[in-house]
């Protein structure tokens, strides 16, 4: 019955005369007005079909607004996609505002919202009146999952979508259906993040059944998928139908492994291929092979992420043969890859060829440590801008050849050598190796074993200048600094106009334990902090604060002009009880 007089109505808008037609406009005005405050509880209470008809809603075809209008204007009826849009873009207004988010006619962010399938349901009828769409984020709203059936047939009104961003959304093997449905519909879509879905993993193939030949598809993202060797195998099948793809992330499925062989060999017609990310995927050195043969043939490749993958150690000797075509890599990112003396061989060969690289990590690698003078004269430090060498176990042989290394360059922003005791004692070396006006902008010295004389060194390079583009100092768990390093050290804290974020915690202590106090340099740090204007963030965990030493950071923030946040033990100090007088710790 409600069809046959929808029907009937569509008939009879040909007799209309014209006083029926201006009245009919004003009814629909009305009607807009009356549904604004029934919208605020629209979650719960959904407007009928009927309504939505009358009031300019979604018609039950499905046909877009304007096409639909176009059609009634033809056969003689007043053109309303005007109105239409405005009915239309109130309901996605009051949507959006209900989630605390702002709205953009072509970016949808609503991650973090909470959303549920009641949302999903709502937000697929209103997709109509976003034509203008580029973006979807529907990421971390963990309830969604088993709701995306509602998108196939609403999704073909935003063929404008580019970015499409589901992760953490626990998705089921029916969403992973729904959207290969969707794919059809969305020719210009260049990215898809679907990471941290267990329910892909297995399921891939309902995806990738979608994407049709010539996919203008640049970025997929499936991090911590719960990946299979069969969702590899699907993969492998649909590299040549994605041939604007620019980068994989895979990371984090270690049972991907098994698919590898698969996988790696169809990788060789994906050569516009710029980011490789294989992070923690259970990798071992067979693999590794299959996947060096196809690498030589991505010379586009510019980013290649192996790291934690312990498997595959001692095995880079059989593949550096075909790194060595990697003519373009900028970022090389080996770190806990348990690397063998064979494998810094290779890497030594390598290396001299990779005339663009700018970041190598090969931090927790203790082998590295006893090799590095071999391998840091290797290193094209004339372009390298960041050095992660953390937990390495570097000799003073080691530290002495890479200090020797920094001072012929001027390029290096950020050097990593955290957890290297070597370094303690000895930081004067790479000091006096930073010429004034460095641009080195993150230095990482964490458990180094630092002494006083170590924090004077630092004091020292900050007055001649070295460190004014220094942003971030690590300088955390060296607890064999006295009171007359911190203090020397903030007192020449003008040099340091540039940093944004310190941290001079200590390690953590036990209960029974007295934290040290910090009372005896903090003086020196409040004297400092005026004169820091870029800082953001200070880290002074596992130091004892009295309530008026909270209070005296805090009050720092209180010209307005700055907002620093201080992390510290929330916890009273010891002291704190002693100086209950003096006021209350700062929350």
């Amino acid at each position: 019955m409600e069809h046959t007089d929808y029907a009937k109505g569509q008939e009879c808008s040909q007799k209309r005369s014209p006083f029926d037609m201006i009245i009919n406009q004003i009814r629909r005005t009305k009607s807009f007005t009356d549904r604004r405050p029934r919208a605020s509880v629209g979650r719960f209470f959904r407007p009928t079909e009927n309504s939505d008809k009358k009031d300019g809603g979604i018609p039950e075809s499905g046909e877009p607004e304007g096409q639909r209008d176009q059609e009634k204007a033809g056969r003689g009826g007043p053109a309303v996609s005007e109105p239409c849009s405005v009915v239309g873009w109130g309901r996605v207004k009051q949507f959006v505002q209900k989630l605390g988010k702002k709205l953009d006619s072509s970016s949808l962010n609503l991650g973090h919202c909470d959303l549920t399938a009641t949302d999903i349901l709502e937000l697929a009828t209103l997709l109509p009146f976003l034509s203008q769409l580029e973006e979807i984020d529907l990421s971390w709203n963990d309830l969604i999952g088993g709701s995306l059936k509602a998108f196939p047939a609403q999704v073909r009104h935003v063929a404008r979508l580019r970015r499409l961003r589901l992760s953490s959304c626990r998705l089921k093997a029916e969403d992973l259906t729904a959207l290969g449905e969707t794919l059809n519909y969305l020719p210009l879509l260049e990215v898809v993040d679907l990471s941290w879905n267990a329910g892909v993993g297995g399921n891939l193939q309902r995806l990738l059944s979608g994407f049709q030949p010539g996919s203008t598809l640049k970025e997929l993202h499936l991090v911590e998928c719960q990946l299979t060797a069969a969702d590899a195998h699907a993969l492998g099948g649909a590299m040549n139908i994605l041939p604007s793809l620019e980068l994989l992330d895979l990371s984090a499925n270690r049972l991907l492994e098994g698919g590898i062989g698969e996988l790696a060999p169809q990788l060789k017609g994906n050569s516009g291929l710029k980011v490789l990310r294989m992070h923690m995927c259970g990798l071992r050195q067979d693999s590794l092979l299959m996947l060096g043969k196809a690498l030589q043939f991505l010379p586009a490749l510019e980013q290649l992420d192996l790291s934690c993958n312990q498997g595959v150690s001692g095995g880079f000797a059989q593949v550096s043969a075909h790194l060595t075509q990697l003519t373009h890599l900028r970022n090389l990112d080996l770190h806990q890859c348990s690397l063998k003396e064979e494998d810094v061989q290779a890497l030594v060969q390598v290396v001299p060829s990779l005339g663009d690289l700018k970041v190598l990590d090969l931090s927790s690698n203790k082998k590295v440590g006893g090799l590095g003078q071999v391998l840091f004269p290797a290193l094209p430090l004339t372009r390298l801008k960041t050095l992660s060498m953390n937990g390495c176990c570097l000799t003073e042989e080691s530290y002495r050849s890479l200090a020797s290394a920094v001072q012929s360059q001027g390029q290096l922003e950020s050097l990593g050598l955290s957890w290297n005791k070597c370094v303690g004692g000895n930081l004067r070396q790479l000091l006096q190796a930073l010429q004034p006006g460095s641009h080195l902008q993150q230095l990482r010295l964490a458990s180094c074993g630092l002494t006083t004389e170590d924090l004077l060194q630092l004091a020292s390079a900050s007055k001649r200048g070295a460190l004014v583009h220094l942003r971030q100092l690590e300088l955390m768990y060296n607890d064999g600094v006295g009171e007359q390093g911190w203090t020397h050290l903030f007192k020449e804290a003008e040099d340091l106009r540039a940093l944004t974020e310190l941290d001079v915690s200590l390690h953590p202590s036990g209960r029974s334990s007295a934290r040290p106090r910090a009372s005896l340099w903090l003086p020196a740090l409040l004297g400092a902090l005026p004169r820091l204007p870029s800082l953001a963030c200070l880290s002074l965990q596992g130091w004892a604060l009295t309530a008026r030493e909270r209070e005296g950071l805090e009050a720092s923030n209180r010209d307005g002009k700055r907002s620093v946040t201080f992390d510290y033990d929330p916890q009273p100090g010891a002291g704190d009880r002693e100086a209950g007088s003096m006021g209350q710790p700062v929350a």
